[in-house]
Order: structure tokens, then C-alpha cells, then sequence
């Protein structure tokens, strides 16, 4: 492969040579995105073993999901920039190599504070890793039906991501170490390395590229407050802490917005978000997030801590999450392309939302395959029903040359809805479990405050289909990608 550039002009008029690798090269990617976010969840799993290990306190465990998600979301808007002007490729590659560098510190750690470290260190090449991933996809398959099929590919993937990370991380958790939760990330790294040598080009942003530094600052320790100040919620809403850091993240990102209409090349071009079409899909896929990350952190202590499962067992009770998603989503395809996004788009949280509030009737001396199951399964087929369309019409209509910026912006709503999910989510259980304590103190307790956290998603859910039903609006052929647009791309 040729490492030489040379721009390929894509208008209206003359379609850009596909890719001969580029199924080979939908592999590698979609390998990515799997990765990134099963790792999201993978030591979900293995948190109660790495606990008693490590001796971690409660706060510190869920740091350790927390402090992966935010460097993830945090800077990905740099990480698509970088991507975009640096070359795709080279800083996909460079994200592989740091991630897997992050997860080998990870899986020999003797302490908390440098497990949390290396979770950090993991979300921040995650974060150069994912944008310039999906960056890739979005100038390797321009339009038509390929450009569906990888595009219904990578988005099942991304659904079924989080519980195949449940599923693995049990598996390895039980028959070898909660350590190798992190280790087996290596595997993947050197996939994706050859693979990107081999099969995919190189690509980046034309003409001269200036990084938009004030506005890195902004949103990176805007997007940091508000996490944190959530994650303070759990101690009191009240309190001059947590009021503190949430206004403090407002106001950031306040100024984060002021700085992006302000300058020339912005970090992120406000009209990526400001299209109703597009801001409805981030909104939608930030509430995905949160149910994906922050709710099934907790289905999984359920499965361990109250109905006593083994890491195996309760990686596999998992299950039907993935297996309902990928079962859906060749239906969801062929609908995808009959009768266009938007009705999936608000039937799908609808079904997620009733699997929800199914699972909120949980008990202490419940049965798995009539309290957990179905709704596992309910929720996989609105998930699948989700993911299909939705980064495809959150990428409609954006320019090749800010494909980084704007596959960054979903790939950030994504796992910043997930730590502001997993946090708001950890106050509500700690609120309610507490309260709940009182009157029926031990397992009793723990299921109120699942059943709560269940509930505020199936809520959330609904919130999501109203977002599709307004914000999602247009003809078909406007909701889907354009065959081309009037842009220059350099291909390696």
C-alpha cells in the first residue's frame, strides 16, 4: 500500500474508487469499535473480585468504570481533531498502541489508585482510537447500500459491545483472573495494527489545520466537572461540592460554546450539533449511553451480589442482551431502507423502556428467568432497533473533511451520557438503598435501589423516543447519507 497522498475530488457528479479492501478493512474497524466499548463494561464483571483484591472502597470502584468513560468522552473531540488533521490512520494506530500499552499497566496493577490510573490512561487512546475508527468507516463507504451495510454493522457492534464486554469479562473472571479483563485487550491490538497496515488508507483533513486549543481546555474540564459533581451527588445534592463542580461544568462548557463561534477552526463546528436532525441522534445515543454503561453496571451486581451468581454465570445470564440485538438487526436493516430511520428511531427506546421496567420488579428472592430474562431480552431488541440508524443519520450530511469532529461528537455523547448516567444513577441507588435499609435492611434493600435505577432508565428511554419523534423529522432520503458532497479528501 502506497503511503503517498493524493486528493480524490468527490462531487455530485463523479463517485470516489472504492476501497478493494474495504470490507477487509470494515473488519478491522468494527473490531475497534468492539473493543472500545466492551471495555466500557468488560471489568463490570470482574469489579467485585478486583475489589477484594485490590481492597478498593465503594467510591473507588466505580471510579474505576467512572474514570475510563470520562478521559473517553472527555477527549474525544480532540481525539477526532487530531485525527482529522493529523491522518486518520496514523492516529488510529497510535490510539492501538497506547490503549494496549494502558491495558497491560492495567492488568499488573497492585493498587486502586493505579488501576483507576490505567482506566484513565485506557479512555484517554480510546479517545484517538474511536473517532479516527468511525472517521475511517464514514470516508471508506460514502454511499448507497454499502454505506448502509457498514454503517447497520458498526452500529451493531456498538450495541451489542457493552454486553459481549459482560460476557467476556465473566468468562475470563472466572476461569483465569479479573486481571486478564484488561490483558486481553493485547489480542485485539495486534489485530487491529496488521489490519490497518494491510487493508485500510489513509485519510485526512485538506488545507491548514490549527488546533483549537482554548477549546480543548473548555469542554475537556467542562465535560470533568459535571461527571464529577454527579458522582459527589451520591453524598448530597446539596452540598457545596457538588454544587460547586456542576456549576463549574456548566459554565465551561457555556464558555466551550462562546469559544467554538468564535474562532476559525473550531474543535468542534457548532453546525455538526445545531442540526435538529443530528442534535436529536447525539441526545439520543448520550441516553443509550447511560442505560448501556450506568444501568448495566447494576443489572450485574444483581446477578452477583443478590442472586449470587458466579462471574460465569452472570456474564452468561447476560446473554440475551447481544444475541437479541444481533438477531434484530437484519430486520432492522431491511426496515432501515423500506421506511427510513425515524420510526425505529421512537419505537425503539419504547421496547428498551418496557424491558426496563420490567426488570424494576426485581426481588430479593426473585428468579432469574422470569425477573431478569425477559427484559434482557426486550431491551436487546430495542437496542438493536436503535443503534441500526443512529449514527447513521447523526453522520448525514457531514463533510469529509470534519468527519473526525463529528464521529468524535458521537462517540463522546455515548460515553459521557454513560459516566453522567452511572452517576446520577449511583445517587439514586445510594438514596434509595439507604432509605430502603430502614424498614428491610440486607438483600431487600439492594433490589430497591436497582429497581429504582431501572425505573429512572425505562424514564429516560421514553425521554428518547419523544427526542426521536420531534427532532427526527424528514423524508427518507434526507435522514440517510447523500452519495457524495462537494469535498476534497486525501487518500493514501
Amino acid at each position: 500500500m502506497s503511503s503517498s497522498a493524493h486528493s480524490t475530488t468527490l462531487s455530485s457528479s463523479s463517485q470516489p474508487q472504492a476501497n478493494p479492501n474495504r470490507w477487509r478493512a470494515l473488519f478491522v474497524l468494527s473490531l475497534t469499535q468492539l473493543v472500545v466499548v466492551l471495555d466500557g463494561t468488560i471489568v463490570n464483571i470482574a469489579l467485585p473480585q478486583a475489589q477484594l483484591d485490590l481492597g478498593l472502597t465503594d467510591t473507588e470502584r466505580q471510579w474505576v468504570v467512572t474514570a475510563y468513560a470520562l478521559a473517553f468522552g472527555s477527549l474525544l473531540l480532540l481525539g477526532g481533531r487530531i485525527a482529522d488533521y493529523w491522518g486518520r490512520r496514523r492516529t488510529f494506530m497510535v490510539g492501538m498502541i497506547g490503549f494496549g500499552a494502558a491495558s497491560v499497566l492495567g492488568g499488573l496493577t497492585q493498587s486502586g489508585t493505579e488501576l483507576i490510573i490505567a482506566r484513565g490512561l485506557q479512555g484517554a487512546f480510546a479517545a484517538m482510537l474511536a473517532p479516527a475508527a468511525l472517521a475511517l468507516l464514514t470516508v471508506t463507504f460514502t454511499h448507497g447500500k454499502e454505506r448502509n451495510t457498514a454503517f447497520a454493522v458498526f452500529g451493531t457492534v456498538a450495541g451489542a459491545g457493552a454486553a459481549v464486554g459482560l460476557v467476556l469479562g465473566g468468562v475470563l473472571t472466572e476461569f483465569a483472573s479479573w486481571r486478564w479483563c484488561l490483558l486481553v485487550n493485547v489480542f485485539f491490538v495486534i489485530v487491529g495494527l496488521v489490519g490497518a497496515l494491510l487493508f485500510i488508507a489513509e485519510s485526512k483533513a485538506e488545507g491548514d489545520n490549527r488546533y483549537d486549543i482554548l477549546g480543548a481546555i473548555t469542554v475537556t474540564l467542562g465535560l470533568g466537572s459535571l461527571v464529577y459533581g454527579f458522582s459527589l451527588a451520591e453524598t448530597g445534592w446539596g452540598t457545596p461540592q457538588t454544587i460547586g463542580f456542576l456549576a463549574a461544568g456548566v459554565g465551561l462548557l457555556v464558555l466551550f460554546v462562546v469559544v467554538e463561534s468564535k474562532v476559525a477552526q473550531p474543535l468542534l463546528p457548532l453546525r455538526v450539533v445545531v442540526n435538529r436532525v443530528r442534535g436529536g441522534a447525539f441526545l439520543m445515543q448520550a441516553i443509550a449511553g447511560s442505560v448501556m454503561i450506568g444501568a448495566m453496571l447494576y443489572l450485574t451486581f444483581h446477578l452477583q451480589i443478590v442472586l449470587g451468581l458466579s462471574p460465569l454465570a452472570a456474564g452468561l445470564a447476560t446473554l440475551p442482551l447481544p444475541i437479541a440485538i444481533t438477531g434484530v438487526a437484519p430486520l432492522a436493516t431491511r426496515l432501515l431502507a423500506s421506511i427510513g430511520p425515524r420510526p425505529l428511531m421512537i419505537v425503539g427506546p419504547i421496547i428498551v423502556a418496557a424491558g426496563l421496567f420490567y426488570l424494576s420488579f426485581i426481588t430479593a428472592d426473585g428468579n432469574y428467568f422470569a425477573q431478569v430474562l425477559p427484559g434482557m431480552v426486550l431491551m436487546g431488541m430495542g437496542m438493536a432497533l436503535i443503534f441500526i440508524p443512529l449514527q447513521n443519520v447523526a453522520l448525514s450530511g457531514i463533510a469529509p473533511h470534519e468527519a473526525g469532529a463529528a464521529s468524535a461528537t458521537v462517540n463522546a455523547a455515548m460515553q459521557i451520557g454513560g459516566s453522567l448516567g452511572l452517576s446520577i444513577f449511583t445517587a439514586i441507588y445510594v438514596s434509595t438503598s439507604e432509605n430502603a435499609a430502614i424498614t428491610t435492611p440486607g438483600l431487600p434493600s439492594l433490589t430497591a435501589g436497582y429497581s429504582a435505577i431501572f425505573v429512572a432508565s425505562a424514564i429516560a428511554m421514553l425521554v428518547a423516543a419523544v427526542i426521536a419523534a420531534v427532532f427526527i423529522r424528514g423524508a427518507k432520503s434526507e435522514l440517510m447519507p447523500s452519495s457524495g458532497s462537494d469535498s476534497v479528501i486525501h487518500l493514501g
